[in-house]
């Protein structure tokens, strides 16, 4: 049997420009005689489709490009699953429709809707009751749809209820996200189906990137052991034949720059913009959203302003004019020190004599965060924002400053974790200065400031935000692991209080389950006390 996997990279809403694609590939496919087409959930609508599935103009329009597709399959044997939303009896259902020669020859709606995470599916749509197998090939088919294979916390299990009607093949239909190791896991739980229940399975799963999820594709086939027997390169869109295509070995920070390239370009493309503009401060975290930009879109494509002001060192302009000429991209200064002045003496009436402190200090940041959003506006250019989730989890950050912007890209990734990444982004050439990457990092908002002035070291601020944020874990838990007690207590309230300038962050790069946003969900006003 000739199994081949769509890996479809959709734009959520557009059903007409996802079904020329999905017309594209079933032509390809019945051309090369394939006998089984899978493409992933809800390929149609694109997946999330969100609050778009409350129009019902929406879902007839899917209806129309269903009946398109139906023609494109006329007079051919190959049979394809097509992932859509549907209604069934005025409730919304997750489906997949099989289709052979001009026909819906049988469907499946998915079972088990996940809640979790960036999961909301039931808020719209309506589970499954029935299992179905389609005969291809004289082999039994069972059609499952993503989370219909991850089954943990459920009491049902669709693949074991394909397998007791006689399945001898499981199929897969999905729209997983990507995080960090994500397509290992996602592999393993396959694998133990497969070998629990000897039967080989295939996934296909979406690529592309819809908002702040990206999702890496990674469509795989497993034997009946549980062995990987072939796997569709990450991060591709296209047609590929299971069987032809090898086990893929990459290193964690490969996959991880291969994720971030792709979701600033989905972002930034499917927004209809086709050039960013970023700050260059000479620090390291505006370096690496820069050359991952250039990765993304092309050094045309990025645009390097640098604000220098009273208090920027040297190295703040040097090493962002290094780094752009190391990219290839144009970098223009802005000087703020004049507008900054203008600024506090309109303040001093009210100001008077009181210290210099945060206000002076994030003043400056917001008019960096001005002059970007006007050429933003002026040249069209979509603006990034370049905050890690270290200074993000703790508020070291300025709301309506530097954390103005369209997208977050390292949002998702803590201190320690750029400066790997920098690492990675230099292992042919160095693009990122040496001296970026080597010198303390400061925001230079005040003279001779340090980040450590303020935080403690990123090792350690690092390792109580993984412990708080990812594990869960509460301060008496982090300080009985050996953390400092005043300074685990610091950092514990420093999240709390700074939810606000979260909520009003940009949308980040969702790459672990606790991305900032709409995987971790914490009030804003709150007297928890963890």
């Amino acid at each position: 049997m000739k199994i081949s996997c769509a890996q479809l990279n959709p734009i959520v809403g557009d059903c007409k420009g996802n079904t020329k694609k999905i017309k594209a590939m079933m032509a390809d496919a019945i051309t090369a005689k394939h006998d089984l087409v899978l493409f992933p959930e809800l390929s149609i609508s694109g997946y999330p489709p969100k609050d778009l599935l409350l129009y019902d103009a929406f879902i007839e329009e899917i209806q129309q490009s269903l009946h398109t597709l139906l023609t494109v399959s006329q007079g051919a044997e190959t049979t394809f699953c097509i992932g859509h939303p549907d209604k069934k009896e005025d409730q919304l259902v997750n489906r997949c429709s099989v289709i052979q020669n001009g026909n819906v020859i049988a469907t499946y709606d998915k079972q088990l809707l996940p809640t979790y995470d960036v999961f909301d599916e039931s808020r719209y749509l309506q589970p499954g009751t029935e299992t179905v197998l389609i005969n291809v090939n004289n082999t039994q088919v069972g059609i499952t749809i993503c989370e219909d294979g991850w089954e943990d916390g459920y009491e049902s299990s669709p693949i074991t209820d394909c397998i007791a009607q006689g399945a001898k093949h499981i199929v897969n239909l999905s729209a997983s996200p990507y995080e960090m190791d994500k397509e290992n896991l996602r592999q393993s739980v396959f694998q133990a189906h497969a070998k629990q229940h000897n039967v080989p399975i295939t996934v296909v799963n979406q690529v592309g990137a819809n908002d702040e999820l990206i999702f890496d594709g990674h469509s795989f086939s497993c034997d009946e052991t549980g062995t990987i027997v072939s796997e569709v390169p990450g991060f591709e869109e296209g047609l590929f034949e299971m069987g032809q295509q090898e086990k893929i070995e990459t290193s964690p920070l490969d996959t991880l720059h291969q994720a971030l390239v792709l979701g600033i370009r989905d972002y930034v493309r499917k927004s209809g913009f086709s050039q960013v503009v970023l700050g260059l401060s000479g620090g390291i975290d505006s370096a690496v959203t820069a050359t991952l930009a250039v990765d993304a879109l092309g050094k045309e494509n990025v645009l390097g302003i640098t604000m220098p002001s009273e208090y920027s060192s040297e190295g703040s302009v040097s090493d962002s004019v290094d780094l752009a000429n190391n990219l290839g991209i144009e970098i223009q200064e802005i000087p703020i020190k004049s507008i900054f002045n203008q600024y506090t003496e309109s303040l001093s009436p009210l100001f008077k004599d009181l210290p210099f402190d945060l206000a002076e200090e994030n003043l400056q940041s917001r008019i960096r965060g001005t002059l970007l959003m006007a050429i933003s506006n002026k040249f069209n250019h979509l603006l990034l924002t370049t905050g890690n989730k270290s200074e993000m989890a703790v508020g070291y950050c300025t709301i309506y400053g530097d954390m103005n912007g369209a997208l977050g890209v390292i949002g998702d990734i803590y201190k320690t974790k750029v400066y790997e990444l920098a690492r990675h982004l230099n292992k042919d050439t160095v693009r990122i200065p040496i001296s970026t990457i080597e010198k303390p990092p400061s925001a230079e908002l005040r003279p001779d400031q340090k980040d450590q002035d303020s935080l403690p070291e990123y090792d350690v601020l690092d390792g109580i935000l993984n412990r708080f944020i990812e594990l869960k874990e509460s301060k008496d838990e982090i300080i009985r692991a050996g953390y400092d007690q005043e300074t685990t207590e610091r950092i514990t309230r420093l999240v709390k209080i700074n939810e606000y300038k979260r909520f009003q962050a940009p949308p980040i790069l969702k790459l672990t389950p606790t991305a900032f946003g709409t995987s971790r969900r914490m009030p804003i006003v709150s007297r928890e006390t963890l």
